[in-house]
């Protein structure tokens, strides 16, 4: 057992759009030995493209009261969506560093007889597996290797605000989710505009689909050219966003892409030894077969 716990910060899209991911999520962990502990009463984190734009002091105090919860729980919180990771970790960051935000955080749940002082932390699923868990750690639990040609997508929010976030490197240039692939036995291939959003962040999805599918194209097309075998990604907006979005394109565009979308801990069980359907690789819009059937004719 590793002896890491944290309180499970679900999201919105995770359990109602792709509970095969969050599948995933929890039978990786699972097995790796890192404790996953449900957040009752839970919300929206709500979403920072959307909420904060409208009512910035709504989305804060929202974001606050999910953060108490956990610390109420006396453990991190670790989010599987890029989106969620930004509102509760931007919020706990200015917390602590903005006295204007502090007051009106502590003033907002007192008005729903909580509190919050600010004794967690705000992790990625793939911070904690980078630092908390480890690489070389990690690489003990592989049993298959990968054959396979990968575009990773890290996604915006897990990146930036950069003096926000805990990566200790460039995020210009991050490799810290391409060494998280490489670890399966994957190949993670250079493809243009990589850091390029999917399309869905900033409220574009909800506000002008038609601009959001066309991003969504081009990183479809470039991931193509890179004759990659698939796309995978740690963000469940960006998930739904090249997997349903996929199809969106297709019928907008008369497109015929169809293009495998992997979340990573799905990879990376497939790597540990599960079973596609363990990790809930049969709920995406567009099939993933193709890569299935790589890896059993010599993956």
């Amino acid at each position: 057992m590793s002896n890491l716990r944290y309180a499970f910060f679900l999201g919105c899209i995770m359990p109602n759009r792709y509970p095969g991911v969050e599948a995933s999520v929890r039978r990786v962990f699972s097995e790796l030995g890192i404790e996953l502990l449900d957040m009752k009463g839970a919300s929206c984190c709500p979403a920072p493209g959307v909420a904060r734009s409208f009512h910035f002091d709504a989305w804060l105090a929202v974001a606050a009261r999910n953060l108490s919860i956990a610390e109420e729980m006396g453990v991190d919180i670790v989010t599987g969506c890029n989106g969620c990771y930004a509102t509760l970790r931007d919020v706990n960051y200015d917390y602590h560093h903005n006295d204007v935000i502090r007051r009106k955080v502590e003033d907002y749940l007192s008005k729903i007889g909580r509190s919050f002082k600010g004794n967690i932390e705000v992790k990625h699923i793939l911070e904690v597996l980078y630092y908390d868990f480890g690489l070389e750690k990690l690489k003990e639990f592989m049993k298959r290797p990968l054959n396979l040609n990968v575009a990773v997508h890290y996604g915006c929010h897990i990146l930036k605000p950069s003096h926000k976030r805990p990566w200790k490197e460039s995020v210009e240039k991050p490799k810290f989710f391409d060494e998280l692939v490489e670890v399966t036995g994957a190949k993670s291939v250079f493809w243009r505009e990589k850091f390029m959003c999917c399309g869905a962040g900033g409220g574009l999805r909800s506000g002008v689909l038609e601009v959001a599918l066309d991003m969504t194209r081009e990183k479809l097309e470039n991931a193509y050219k890179s004759g990659v075998d698939c796309i995978v990604n740690a963000c469940s907006f960006c998930h739904l966003q090249f997997d349903f979005g996929q199809t969106e394109v297709n019928k907008a565009c008369n497109t015929s892409y169809s293009m495998p979308i992997i979340y990573y801990t799905q990879l990376l069980g497939l790597a540990m030894g599960l079973s596609p359907k363990e990790l809930g690789m049969h709920q995406n819009f567009i099939s993933v077969e193709p890569v299935l059937k790589k890896l059993e004719a010599g993956g």
